[in-house]
């Protein structure tokens, strides 16, 4: 595949266990002996933690492409986890962190500087109303993690309620969170106490009610049978949501859901958390998931797209919260590097400036639109949702869901030159999250490719 630039039309847009069980794809056959070489020295010497996608070795990345070392140029439909959502190597994003560089590395918190300032008066400056001060540090893990610290400190109380299905990292506190899979949690406990967990309304795969109808969970029946059976009210500290699930497999709960989360949340002096890590930074077709609904959390969970592959993460709060944290009660020593803050500042400036949310609401009702097309002579494809160029495409078959068929896809989209991620508690949904930068003809060329690649592992 030749290695493609952008278009003019839309160039503005940019600015002018053992190693051997390490799940991924199948090695690619095209393999060169640097790159071979490369994955051999990969395997020996790095963590077999890490759950690689596919065999590609990257070498360098640009707009919506991926260059590997043995020569191959793939599009890139996943951004790195739904970090590069300006695309690869942005301009602005490029030229604020080489400015940055040459002024001020790091200080931690010995001295304040002013890209820190800059980036949270330009993350307030997007948040929903009275959300205006920031907590800065390196990762979503690291954001939710402070986040239950401050609502445990702001509340008083001590239960936190999360969902099946949800991911908040893994460390010790975002892991007790997560209920995505099982696999994460095995011989790691025990777990942050005081932590329950309901159901998340996936309609698709847990509900019996016709569409349009009300759904039970959305409406808070699981909630109100924990606060009956188990957990008070009056103890609960925070109740922790996706406004859209990500790793749970790109569930879009009813509209009514978030909005019932805040009326229990005020009725009961409960703080309403908002993981918008994956779905934040015009990623659903407006800046933040829970606008859709316009739901005010009281705190706000924001990473991956952030710095644009930078590493930078953030929990914004209301003051009146935040301040319930004194001096030294909390803190980082990486958190609010002013490198990554820069890049903050440029992505959050390109974002309202190209107005990139509002093309990623654009682009995914075309992905959807082809998608849902695709149902009717593709019987594995049980499901398609999303918001934004945030997809999910769920495979079934004969009402279980297909594991094996997803990862055929996956295999056949990547020897075509596409990279496509799966997700969800089965693994068995495949995640579109393609740049929002992406132009009309790089995304066609990539629904082309996934067109094919469903026919061919269903063949």
């Amino acid at each position: 595949m030749e290695r493609t630039s952008i278009d003019a039309t839309t160039s503005s847009l940019r600015g002018s266990t053992a190693a051997e069980a390490r799940p991924s794809l199948a090695p690619d056959p095209a393999l060169t002996a640097s790159a071979a070489t490369l994955l051999e020295k990969d395997r020996e010497l790095i963590s077999p933690a890490y759950a690689f996608y596919s065999d590609l070795v990257v070498e360098s990345a640009e707009g919506s492409w991926l260059h590997t070392v043995d020569g191959r140029s793939v599009l890139d439909f996943c951004c790195g986890i739904a970090v590069t959502g300006l695309g690869h190597r942005h301009p602005r994003v490029v030229a604020a962190v080489h400015e940055q560089v040459d002024r001020l590395w790091h200080v931690s918190d010995t001295a304040h500087h002013p890209a820190m300032i800059a980036a949270a008066e330009a993350l307030v400056g997007i948040s929903p109303p009275g959300l205006n001060s920031v907590f800065f540090g390196n990762s979503g893990a690291e954001a939710v993690e402070g986040a239950l610290k401050l609502a445990r400190r702001a509340t008083g109380r001590s239960e936190i309620i999360a969902f099946q299905g949800g991911f908040h990292g893994r460390t010790y506190g975002a892991l007790s969170l997560t209920a995505s899979k099982a696999k994460y949690h095995n011989g790691m406990g025990p777990f942050l106490p005081g932590v329950h967990h309901v159901r998340y309304p996936h309609c698709f795969r847990l509900c019996s009610h016709a569409p349009g109808e009300p759904c039970p969970i959305a409406a808070g029946e699981d909630l109100d049978r924990l606060f009956k059976t188990i957990v008070p009210p009056e103890s609960v500290a925070a109740i922790v949501v996706e406004p859209i699930q990500g790793e749970g497999g790109y569930v879009v709960p009813p509209d009514s859901f978030l909005p019932r989360l805040r009326e229990i949340c005020d009725e009961h002096g409960i703080l309403l958390v908002d993981d918008e890590i994956q779905t934040g930074l015009g990623r659903t077709g407006r800046m933040f998931a829970a606008e859709h609904s316009g739901v005010e959390p009281d705190i706000m969970c924001v990473a991956k797209g952030l710095g644009n592959g930078l590493p930078i993460g953030a929990f914004v709060a209301r003051a009146s919260v935040m301040s319930a944290w004194h001096s030294g009660e909390h803190g980082t020593t990486f958190g609010g590097n002013a490198l990554a803050c820069a890049a903050a500042v440029a992505v959050i400036e390109t974002l309202r400036r190209d107005r990139l949310p509002e093309r990623a609401a654009v682009l995914g009702a075309r992905v959807m639109e082809r998608a849902r097309g695709w149902q009717a002579a593709r019987r594995r494809l049980g499901d398609v949702r999303g918001r934004g160029l945030m997809i999910g495409l769920e495979m079934m078959n004969g009402g279980r869901s297909d594991p094996g068929y997803t990862k055929r896809v996956q295999r056949a989209a990547l020897e075509r030159g596409l990279l496509i991620l799966n997700c969800g508690v089965d693994e068995n949904v495949i995640r579109l999250i393609p740049p929002l930068t992406m132009t009309d003809s790089e995304l066609d060329q990539g629904l082309d490719i996934l067109e094919a690649s469903l026919a061919a592992a269903e063949a």
